[in-house]
């Protein structure tokens, strides 16, 4: 069976257009975050990671009566497929596969109000569309004039690693040539932000330094927008068009807490139970965190890390650079070690020092050759996934590891 490899990728993140700008960020340690003024309960200030395009024009299309995260997501998709040297028409059976958290809740909220004072008149005509979750993987489908298998997956934070899981069922069983796969978020609305903030996870009137902080003392995150987006094929198809291969999809390993729409496992065993599944035997250069700040995700990433490597393995976050963008998190950490595989270092964890978690934090970046990297996520509602991703390397005599979900 031919392994999956990625062949191209976009990112738009807070302080972030493209994989230079990202490699900036994440090797000097710098921190994109802003604070926002009234949008937090009874008008207190919020830190969030803003990303200042609308992309209302891309490709010389207007895409105004499209959501914001659906913008996103063609932007970064446009940029993705312009890497792997896909043509706009060409004949490959294609499918779109792409993840969110909040949906169009941004466009949701607006719409709701004008709904609600009855303002009729004032309602767009194209409102159906910007407040459909799926408008997300339907308007980059028609974007592209993709007429194959498109849909949009919502299950929290790990949705676009979800999707990655679900690429690679499609091309290993030949269902599909080329997958898009990832997502995007774009939810900083009062909406969100009192759902969080009523639960005390979202910091009021703080720093940016001081809230968001991964592996730290509080119990709070920082909410951002981005979009990443990954090309997935067949690695002999991806020669025989003579297309740059980036990274091998080695495993990935999916599981639910099962224990509530609005609790998390706090003892990790269910990370624990991921993490193995998708690293198997191997060692991987590092690990890839989903910690943002809060106690229970990071704990879990904690004892599960604990559990399989000891201080043999360092541990790195780049939440302290651009925030949680919800689910479009896993996707945008599988870019960040992307980048880390080419330009050899592992980005360091911002923010945070040793003090208040027993792990091998990366604190400074460290120049080494990336061999492999093992990525973790956990979503609101449950989802646990890992994904472990190799660099490059042709090798003929490769058995694959087959996707292994618990």
């Amino acid at each position: 069976m031919d392994r999956v490899v990625i062949t191209g990728y976009g990112i738009k993140a807070p302080g972030i257009r493209n994989p230079d700008q990202f490699k900036e960020v994440l090797e000097t340690g710098t921190c994109t975050q802003e604070i926002l003024k009234g949008m937090g309960p009874y008008d207190s200030d919020i830190v969030c990671g803003v990303i200042h395009d609308d992309f209302q024009v891309i490709d010389g299309k207007n895409y105004r009566k499209n959501p914001r995260n659906n913008r996103l997501a063609i932007a970064a998709t446009v940029d993705a497929m312009e890497m792997a040297r896909v043509p706009k028409n060409n004949e490959a059976r294609m499918a779109i596969l792409l993840g969110t958290g909040a949906g169009s809740l941004y466009e949701t909220e607006k719409l709701a109000n004008i709904s609600t004072n009855g303002d009729f008149r004032k309602f767009p005509v194209y409102g159906a569309g910007l407040t459909n979750t799926h408008s997300l993987a339907s308007g980059v489908a028609a974007h592209f004039g993709c007429s194959g298998m498109v849909y949009t997956v919502s299950s929290g934070c790990t949705s676009t690693l979800d999707v990655v899981l679900l690429g690679k069922l499609l091309l290993e069983t030949n269902q599909a040539d080329i997958c898009i796969v990832g997502g995007a978020d774009a939810a900083i609305c009062k909406t969100c932000i009192f759902s969080f903030a009523k639960l005390g996870t979202i910091a009021l009137d703080k720093g940016v330094d001081e809230t968001g902080i991964p592996f730290g003392p509080g119990n709070d995150f920082v909410i951002s927008e981005g979009a990443g987006i990954l090309i997935m094929e067949r690695e002999n198809d991806a020669i025989r068009r003579g297309a740059d291969i980036y990274s091998v999809i080695d495993a990935i390993c999916s599981n639910n807490d099962a224990i509530s729409i609005n609790q998390s496992d706090p003892t990790g065993t269910k990370m624990l139970e991921a993490l193995k599944g998708a690293v198997g035997d191997t060692k991987p250069s590092y690990v890839n965190s989903q910690a943002l700040g809060l106690i229970a995700n990071d704990s879990a990433d904690s004892f599960a890390h604990r559990s399989l490597f000891g201080n043999s393995v360092p541990i790195t976050s780049i939440k302290g650079n651009i925030g949680q963008p919800l689910a479009a998190a896993g996707s945008i950490q599988v870019i960040s070690a992307l980048v880390s595989m080419q330009y050899g270092f592992i980005p360091p964890t911002i923010k945070t020092s040793l003090e208040y978690y027993d792990l091998p934090i990366v604190l400074e970046p460290v120049y080494c050759n990336v061999s492999s990297v093992a990525i973790t996520s956990h979503g609101y509602g449950g989802n646990n996934t890992c994904i472990r991703i190799s660099k490059y390397e042709s090798i003929n005599d490769f058995t694959c590891i087959d996707i292994r979900r618990s």
